[in-house]
């Protein structure tokens, strides 16, 4: 049998996907509806098989490339879960001190997708931590259901302070500059959002299809955003107006790219969401604004 190919699936399995992905329904529930699309040849294992990450066949900078060092740490964070641990990755020079990045992970904890984005952006010149909010919990359980059912036990106020936390530890690193971004994907573009709002010295934020703040809450932002959407994320985009409006009243620096015929989770290389062009494209322009903000 030919393997499956992301033209042949209809978008109704993407948006179920993201439903099941948001713990909008349970997975038998999601295998249940998806069995009314295995015809024509295409089973439900083939199908839950081809939208499942895979981590294996995608890495782009491997842990241990020469150009990089990259390894784990912990950081203290006494308002949210105490002791948290993240990958530091930065360019293989200890005579430079360099803009650092934060890199937040979606609703499933530290896995490799994210652990790759950031060595991505160590390679891009900046000094990136991407921490793993389910530590208090074990840390990233190998698998994203787990990691989502995990998430789900912490409080996500509290997981925001861990994020804050680690703004903290990487301004005040021997090889940062002070100079601080944050990028995230999904819950963590709300996170990113929400460090705008929470953290006036951060400089530079960019929200990936993140769920936005409060009216109250995003008046308060002071960080210029880089905001990338995707066009057929109706559940995120939904708040795109509401949240427009006020940045607009509040003269807040900000830019927002709508990537057209894309879903929710397009940067992500791991799934058949991704879009390579559009990938690409939210990528380069994400290192830019850093470059920008952070020089």
């Amino acid at each position: 049998m030919e393997p499956l190919k992301k033209e042949a699936i209809s978008q109704e399995v993407f948006d179920l996907y993201d439903d099941y992905a948001h713990n909008e329904i349970g997975r038998r529930q999601f295998i249940e509806k998806l069995s009314t699309y295995a015809i024509g040849g295409i089973t439900v294992a083939s199908l839950l098989s081809f939208m499942s990450p895979n981590y294996k066949d995608t890495i782009t900078v491997k842990q241990d490339d020469p150009r990089l060092h990259s390894d784990y740490i912990t950081y203290k964070s006494p308002k949210g879960g105490g002791s948290i641990r993240g990958l530091l990755s930065k360019p293989n020079d200890t005579n430079t001190k360099f803009p650092g990045v934060i890199v937040v992970h979606e609703n499933r904890g530290l896995n490799p997708y994210i652990e790759d984005v950031g060595r991505r952006t160590a390679l891009d010149g900046f000094i990136s931590l991407a921490p793993d909010a389910l530590t208090p919990l074990g840390g990233y359980p190998g698998n994203d259901d787990d990691g989502r059912a995990l998430q789900k036990k912490r409080d996500r106020n509290e997981m925001l302070e861990d994020f804050i936390a680690a703004f903290e530890y990487l301004k005040s690193h021997e090889h940062c500059n002070g100079k601080i971004g944050i990028v995230g994907f999904c819950f963590g573009g709300w996170i990113s959002n929400m460090l705008a709002v929470r953290v006036p010295e951060l400089l530079a934020a960019v929200p990936f299809y993140g769920r936005q703040p409060s009216d109250e809450d995003a008046a308060k932002i002071k960080a210029p955003l880089l905001l990338q959407y995707a066009e057929l994320d109706t559940r995120v985009n939904a708040g795109w107006s509401d949240f427009e409006a006020v940045l607009k009243a509040n003269n807040i620096d900000y830019k927002a790219h709508f990537y057209p015929g894309v879903n929710h989770g397009f940067h992500n290389n791991t799934t058949p969401r991704y879009d390579k062009k559009a990938a690409n494209l939210a990528w380069s322009r994400t290192i830019d604004f850093f470059k920008e903000k952070l020089s």
